[in-house]
This record gives structure tokens, C-alpha cells and sequence, in this order.
């Protein structure tokens, strides 16, 4: 078998992501594929290339000499696709996480004629590599899932990001029924919500969630879990459901919404409107979140970023009671 660049990238998106688990959910393939794909590799290269352990892999001696020249094979391709993209007119792709709604593609369609936008929903560290290799224009990630010295770390020079939005992490509820106030959800530990979600709900004196019925890999389906099971989990405004009711954290964590590009790749300009047209968008959907367009306004001292966009328009619809806060006495 002769190595491709398929099979270069392979290799190295294990090896940054320190797992092949964690690789194969980077390449958005499923893991047993990424396992056979790396034994052939292996067995082209004449020897094992990572030591396997419950705790991820790390290089072998073969390894140690073979990924770098795999890494560096790598980013000449993906240098010379950003250099190609940049060549190619009227088109943009954004790659997205967890879900797009169509009218996100269509409000950026509207404020770019004469482009066509494609929209693709990924993992953050592969909308992050997308970006870096070319396949994608630019990218929306959350700040808490770029981890220095990984796939989906953007401190690379060749890399450009701004933050469009900083969303507060709330609590989502049932719309309809009681909540136990025992019953949760929680984040698996590969999702970027993980860590937001230990600081918030295992501080001392707290005690976390008495019963965990499942952990999950986004806040989609956290939602669903939500609704169907009458829990709780945590999620942003952005990652929530009309079929769940959304409480403020009164001591929440706000996290850091980039856009991200290919430095060269996307003019200026192009830019400028998606960062506008991706904040009017945000606050056109907070509208319609029962309490949330009151408490962005509220806030806004602390949402530099979206301070232009929190006027009030006439006709802005009555969006009933503010919720009631998590830390009641049932909760506690």
C-alpha cells in the first residue's frame, strides 16, 4: 500500500488529538474505520507507529520519526489548498457546531450576493482543520473547545478569529411538567461544554447533580433528554429548543463564540458582513428565547460585541414573565 495524504492526515490527527477515539470524532469517520485504517498504515510503514493505552496513545520510537515528516506533508496540502480557495470566486463555506439552522445560510446568503453559501454542521477541532486546510472558507466555534496544542487550537498565525458573540451558559428545563430537581443530564467528556459544566455545578457547597441519567455528545440531544425526561441539563440560548424553557445561572460562565479564517483566504470585507449579519442574526433568534432579549439588554455593559445590535424595534413581541432562578430552594 502506498501512503496518500488521506492516510498522512489520518496519522496525525490521532496523534495531536492524543486518542483515536477522539481522532475519528476530529475526522468526523467512525472509530472502527480509523482502527483499520491506521493497522494498514501501520503495516505499510513496517511497525506500529503509537502505544495504546485507556489513556490515548503515544508515538513509538518509529513514530516519533515518521509523524513529524506525515505533519509536514500535511500542511504543504493544506497550504496549497488554502491557496487554491483563495483563487476560487463566489463561493463561501461555513462549517458550523452542533446544529445550522437553515436561516443562518440564508441570512448570509442575503448579505453576500453573488456568493454562493454552503453550510456544513462539524466537531469544532474538525471545522477549525477545515479551515486551516482550505475546504472550508470560515468557521463558527465555541472558545472553550480550542485546546492549545490541538487540532482546534487556533493561536497559529496563519489563522484569523474574532469573537462574535459571548453567550451566558443557562439552565434548560422542561417547558411542560415538573422537574424532580434531582434528574440531569450532563456532557460527555470530549464535548467542550465538559468543563464550563464541572465549574458550574460541582463547586463546593453544591454537591452536583444527585442523579445522572445520561451523558451526551450535544446539546441537541441533551435537549431531547430534557423534554422527554423531564431533566435538567445546562446549555447556551444557542443550543437550546422551543420544546425547553431556558433559567439564567445567576453566577453563570460566558463563553466566547469565534468566527475563525484562513488568514488571505477571505477579504476584509467579506468579513466585516459575516461578523454584522452573524450578531443581527443572534439577536433576532434571542428574541425569540422568553426572557433572553431582556437579559442581553440587561448585560450588554458586559456584551461589548453585540452593543450596536440591542435596540429595540418597534413591534418586538411580548416575550411573557422572567424565568424563575436555577438556585431555588428545590434545587438546593
Amino acid at each position: 500500500m502506498d501512503i496518500e495524504l488521506r492516510h498522512a492526515r489520518v496519522v496525525v490527527t490521532i496523534s495531536e488529538a492524543g486518542s483515536i477515539s477522539r481522532g475519528a470524532s476530529e475526522l468526523n469517520l467512525p472509530q472502527p474505520s480509523i482502527t483499520a485504517q491506521l493497522k494498514r498504515i501501520e503495516r505499510a510503514v513496517g511497525g506500529e507507529l503509537f502505544v495504546r493505552s485507556r489513556s490515548g496513545v503515544t508515538p513509538t520510537p518509529l513514530g516519533e520519526r515518521l509523524i513529524p515528516l506525515l505533519g509536514d506533508l500535511v500542511r504543504r496540502a493544506d497550504e496549497v489548498t488554502a491557496q487554491a480557495s483563495c483563487a476560487t470566486a463566489g463561493q463561501l463555506r461555513l462549517g458550523n457546531t452542533e446544529w445550522t439552522p437553515p436561516a443562518l445560510g440564508d441570512t448570509l446568503q442575503g448579505v453576500l450576493p453573488g456568493t454562493t453559501v454552503a453550510t456544513e454542521t462539524l466537531s469544532p477541532a474538525a471545522a477549525v482543520a477545515g479551515v486551516r486546510r482550505g475546504s472550508l472558507s470560515v468557521a463558527l466555534v465555541p472558545g472553550p473547545a480550542l485546546q492549545p496544542g490541538t487540532a482546534s487550537d487556533v493561536a497559529d498565525p496563519a489563522v484569523g478569529s474574532e469573537v462574535v458573540v459571548r453567550e451566558p451558559v443557562w439552565l434548560a428545563l422542561p417547558a411542560h411538567g415538573e422537574w424532580s430537581g434531582s434528574a440531569w443530564v450532563r456532557y460527555s467528556r470530549h464535548h467542550w461544554l465538559h468543563t464550563v459544566e464541572e465549574r458550574l455545578l460541582d463547586r463546593p457547597g453544591r454537591g452536583g447533580p444527585a442523579t445522572v441519567l445520561h451523558q451526551v455528545s450535544t446539546q441537541r440531544e441533551a435537549m431531547t433528554w430534557v423534554h422527554d425526561s423531564k431533566a435538567a441539563a445546562l446549555a447556551t440560548p444557542s443550543g437550546a429548543t422551543a420544546d425547553v424553557r431556558l433559567d439564567p445561572l445567576p453566577d453563570t460562565e460566558l463563553v466566547d463564540m469565534l468566527l475563525v479564517w484562513r488568514r488571505g483566504a477571505v477579504t476584509e470585507e467579506t468579513l466585516r458582513r459575516l461578523v454584522h449579519a452573524v450578531r443581527d442574526y443572534y439577536c433576532a433568534y434571542a428574541r425569540t428565547l422568553p426572557g433572553y432579549w431582556e437579559w442581553l439588554v440587561e448585560h450588554r455593559a458586559e456584551l461589548p460585541e453585540l452593543r450596536p445590535h440591542l435596540t429595540r424595534s418597534t413591534g418586538t413581541q411580548d416575550l411573557g414573565a422572567e424565568p424563575v432562578s436555577v438556585w431555588s430552594a428545590k434545587h438546593q
